[in-house]
């Protein structure tokens, strides 16, 4: 086993764990799911069947991954956070085949008690805000806040927001990295 797990965390068979990665207290991880290297799922966190977690994603407490969302590499969920995959959930319906995809890019951060809403595409580098609800997809760089959230601005890749001259350039205050801001959407140079 190259991966650690808590004596208390359930892994099902059939699930593929990255080496490195650590699971915490009360933790179950589903067949068919795929978490790859070095990432941490804390307490409380449920990964469903066929949820992708790339490299190094940190899963806060009380986190459930369900089925159809994907995670792209340094992702991080904060606690509580919620993930749905069903639009219009019935308990006397059955959806299971109705799953909606939601794909989080590479970098992106989820505060606390944030929603997303199913279906939606969360851009590399955005930064949910705490509490937030996503309702729309959100573009790379962004910095989303509100329920429903809104873009209030933009963030680099070091989680500094940024502020863009007259010449549609940022610097990020801890990296010293230039982003540009060109048509509504940021790049980093």
């Amino acid at each position: 086993m190259d991966y650690f797990a808590h004596e208390t965390a359930v892994i099902d068979k059939g699930a593929k764990i990255g080496k490195g990665t650590k699971i915490w207290h009360f933790t179950h991880v589903m067949p068919d799911s795929e978490i790859g290297e070095d990432c941490n799922l804390g307490q409380n966190v449920v990964i469903s069947p066929k949820v992708k977690l790339g490299r190094n994603v940190k899963v806060q407490n009380n986190v459930s991954i369900y089925t159809g969302v994907i995670c792209e590499d340094d992702v991080f969920l904060g606690p509580s956070m919620v993930f749905t995959n069903i639009i219009n959930p019935r308990s006397a319906i059955v959806r299971r085949d109705e799953y909606v995809e939601t794909k989080v890019r590479k970098g992106a951060s989820i505060g606390a008690n944030a929603t997303i809403i199913c279906g939606n595409e969360l851009g590399k580098y955005c930064l949910i805000g705490a509490g937030a609800v996503i309702t729309k997809p959100v573009p790379a760089y962004a910095l989303m806040v509100g329920n429903p959230a809104q873009q209030i601005g933009w963030v680099s890749e070091y989680g500094h927001r940024l502020g863009f001259g007259e010449d549609g350039i940022a610097v990020c205050p801890e990296s010293e990295e230039k982003y540009e801001l060109k048509s509504g959407s940021v790049r980093k140079l």
